[in-house]
């Protein structure tokens, strides 16, 4: 019984956290639509996904330090990079595919 419980419990634990987990095609598309006008040719000044050199300074900023220049703006950026409609996490998890882009 006490094997059954475990198992019950792992499951609803993997369960829970793949519902939790961002939806990768989601991710790219959003990135694309409001994050690639600038990051992907680096307009402005935005770093270049995908450019690691200019990425590095900013990865060992920490990600805290990166999600707060996503959500408040920095620079020529605007705050959410100008889509206001962008949840806190689905900010989060774009900043960290454009990390694992540029890391």
């Amino acid at each position: 019984m006490k094997k059954l419980l475990m198992l019950a419990a792992m499951l609803a634990a993997v369960t829970t956290a793949t519902a939790a987990a961002p939806d990768a095609a989601k991710i790219e598309k959003t990135y694309t639509t409001t994050c690639a006008a600038c990051h992907a040719a680096g307009i402005m000044g935005a770093p270049k996904v995908g450019d690691k050199a200019a990425w590095k300074p900013r990865i060992a900023k920490g990600k805290p330090a990166l999600y707060a220049s996503a959500i408040s703006g920095v620079k020529m950026m605007p705050p959410r990079g100008g889509n206001p409609g962008l949840k806190d996490d689905e900010l989060k998890a774009i900043v960290d595919y454009m990390i694992g882009k540029s890391n």
